[in-house]
């Protein structure tokens, strides 16, 4: 089989400055992803991590750290949906290195959506791409798992999901060292009542002095319905 396989010795040297480690069966279609995102990019503001280094340092650490804290069931049978997805983090790089997991990317600019349509396509990756609010899609389907990162404060997403807390079981943040203001804004609005929020994790942003953390959220009543 010879495919033309992408050159990764950047992204593997950049894996290495930061002690990522990763398999390296995941390292092509990475390259592949990054390549196809920063072209997309030069048209459409889909990311602000143009290279390697910004790209492992921010978008795929997050990634890995969030992969832990995601059960691994019979291959897909997890769903998963990635709320405002933008340039397809975290969800793109989950459905490339977890392929146990059905990964739906929701977009509502129409735009973003179709430039994800068309990398996913390229990529032949088992991923669906819902070009709308992640809000009405839960109205037609549950979930078991949403990622969140760098959409919205807490306020704002709580409010957003307050009428779909029965389709889906946990919410999973990505958040920055702003965090526990956007908690003490959330519960001052009523709006953590009925939740349990757990901090499960808190790692270093490499390159800066703060602290990324991942929030676990559940509504007190019940799981998704199947």
């Amino acid at each position: 089989m010879s495919h033309h396989l992408p050159d990764t010795s950047e992204l593997v040297a950049t894996l290495n400055r930061y002690g990522v480690e990763l398999d390296e069966e995941f390292h092509p279609a990475l390259v592949r992803y990054c390549t196809l995102l920063w072209k997309w990019n030069a048209r459409l503001n889909l990311t602000r991590h143009t290279d390697y280094d910004a790209f492992v340092a921010r978008d795929l650490i997050d990634t890995l750290r969030l992969s832990q804290h995601i059960p691994e069931l019979e291959e897909g049978s997890l769903k998963l949906l990635d709320v405002g997805s933008g340039g397809g983090v975290p969800g793109i790089p989950l459905a490339i290195t977890r392929d146990d997991i059905r990964v739906t990317l929701a977009e509502s600019v129409q735009k973003k959506a179709n430039a994800l349509s068309t990398i996913v396509r390229k990529m032949k990756l088992n991923v669906t791409v819902h070009a709308g609010r992640a809000e009405e899609l839960l109205k037609k389907q549950p979930f078991n798992i949403l990622t969140v990162r760098a959409v919205a404060s807490l306020r704002k997403l709580m409010f957003w999901f307050q009428q779909n807390k029965g389709a889906f079981d946990q919410m999973l943040l990505i958040k920055g060292p702003r965090y526990s203001a956007e908690v003490e804004e959330a519960a001052e609005a009523g709006l953590l009542d009925d939740v349990h929020l757990e901090l499960i994790d808190s790692y270093p942003t490499p390159g800066h002095d703060n602290e990324s953390v991942i929030l676990s959220l559940r509504y007190a009543d019940g799981e998704a319905d199947e």
